[in-house]
């Protein structure tokens, strides 16, 4: 099934949504036996990666300062190559939110995240009622992180 918003209903969205994530699930089961284990990059090859983008992470286009994650172009969990043409430098936070979505399931996900981000700005009930679930679920994200520092 493809993306096609004018043909979903909330239920066959949801399906969709669903049935992208099933994908990724046995994509990476079929996988896990034949991948190879993650191998780090040399210092050589972790300068050249970060060289790629001029400094800057490429899922959100920041500045990276410090530490930075080398994140797979093709996904090791879908049989992507440790190489350095493989790679591009990413925020941790970024790339862990990036995970290892398909891209149609990753652009779904974008999309959404605009869409929301304007009925926050509207402050509409809806918008309104997820900024509150959001900042609730921030907290205790946030909250986990300090724990265990």
């Amino acid at each position: 099934m493809s993306y096609n918003p004018i043909r979903f209903t909330p239920d066959a969205f949801a399906d969709f949504l669903h049935c992208l994530r099933l994908d990724r699930r046995r994509r990476k089961a079929e996988l896990r036996a034949t991948v190879s284990p993650r191998r780090s990059l040399s210092r050589p090859g972790r300068v050249e990666v970060l060289r790629k983008t001029g400094g800057r992470c490429h899922i959100c286009g920041g500045i990276i300062e410090g530490k930075w994650q080398a994140d797979h172009v093709f996904s090791h969990s879908t049989g992507g190559a440790h190489a350095a043409d493989n790679y591009l430098p990413a925020h941790a936070l970024c790339n862990n939110y990036r995970w290892d979505y398909s891209a149609e399931e990753f652009q779904s996900i974008l999309k959404l995240g605009v869409w929301i981000r304007t009925e926050i700005e509207r402050k509409s009930a809806l918008g309104v009622k997820v900024a509150e679930r959001y900042l609730a679920h921030e907290k205790t994200r946030i909250g986990r992180g300090k724990r265990s520092a």
